[in-house]
């Protein structure tokens, strides 16, 4: 028998409530994320991005790719005019770092765990949208703890 009471019931609910919340959040920001960091990975690569290359890189259609930059750019985090690459304004540069390093820690933390680097590329992908900054911090010290005994 448990001692608990209505307001630990509540405290639950309000708890389970909150963490379906930061989900669904972290996946109403993953395209955001993921067009950023793709643009910024094609301007270093290539030096341009152009909406066919995200097309083919994301495996979606061109009216995809058209629609999510429109919605990019009204966030004000692209510049497309049309025929030409695309830019990264500074926010949007900003958030592709931010994105980057939190791939490189999620990346860097599975492969200390001894995950293989191509899985951890993988399944870094998915990760990297919904880790805390908490966890994340925990990830990097894990990581610099391991990397500085070997």
């Amino acid at each position: 028998m448990t001692d608990s009471t209505p307001q630990d019931a509540d405290r639950k609910i309000d708890n389970q409530a909150s963490g379906f919340e930061a989900v669904r959040t972290a996946h109403q920001s993953e395209m955001v994320e993921d067009y950023v960091e793709l643009i910024a990975e094609l301007i270093h690569e290539r030096g341009a991005a152009r909406p066919v290359e995200i097309a083919e890189r994301l495996g979606v259609t061109q009216p995809t790719v058209s629609k999510n930059l429109s919605r990019l750019k009204r966030e004000g985090l692209i510049e497309h005019e049309p025929y030409r690459s695309l830019r990264l304004t500074e926010a949007g540069r900003q958030l592709a770092e931010a994105c980057r390093k939190r791939h490189r820690i999620v990346v860097d933390f599975l492969v200390a765990l001894g995950v293989s680097r191509d899985v951890a590329e993988h399944d870094a992908e998915g990760i990297e949208h919904h880790v805390s900054e908490e966890t994340l911090g925990v990830f990097r010290a894990f990581t610099e703890r391991e990397s500085g005994s070997l």
